[in-house]
Parts: structure tokens; sequence; C-alpha cells
């Protein structure tokens, strides 16, 4: 475990009502990867186990994440999922979605 995340939230990714898999978003704290600065926010690959005892979090492309303080969970359909990757969290992706004009 190289990275421990705060602020963070499992993300639930939905395609018209039908679940596609779980991320995890959330700040960097701590990296010893060097993949990400403090106070970055990071978006993962689909997780594969979550150890809430452990406060770990692993992900299909292998990395496991340690967790701390209080997480929240959310859900955000698949046409929103790029928002997600370059930084929105779900909060901010759900204000977007409702200022935003109906095409």
């Amino acid at each position: 475990m190289d990275t421990i995340v705060c602020d963070w939230q499992i993300v639930t990714v939905e395609d018209d009502g039908h679940r596609i898999g779980q991320v995890l978003w959330g700040i960097c704290v701590e990296d010893k990867s060097f993949r990400f600065g403090k106070g970055d926010y990071i978006c993962t690959s689909k997780l594969v186990e979550i150890k809430p005892k452990k406060n770990l979090i692993k992900t299909t492309s292998g990395s496991i994440y340690k967790v701390v303080g209080e997480g929240k969970k959310a859900t955000v359909e698949f046409c929103d999922f790029e928002l997600l990757r370059n930084g929105f969290n779900p909060q901010q992706i759900k204000t977007l979605k409702a200022t935003s004009l109906p095409h």
C-alpha cells in the first residue's frame, strides 16, 4: 500500500440503471509511488476488493489504497464518468447537471 487517500468516496458507475462497477475517488494525502502529489484528486480503476476493517481498497490494476476518515457513497451515470476521471467529485457533477440547460 503506497497511497493514502482522504475525503474519499466509493462511486458506483451506472448506465441506464445498471451497475457497471465502482471506483474510489478521493484526495491524496501521501503517495510513496510518486504517481500523485499531496492534494491531488485520485480516481481509480474499477474496485475489486474493499476491506473496511483495514481501511484498504484494491483495484483491478493491482493498486491498494488506504483510506482515512469517513467516506461517502455516491453514484454517477456512465455518460458523466469522464468528468469524474477529470477531477470533478460526484457532488460537483450533480450540481453541474442540475444547473445545465436542457438540450
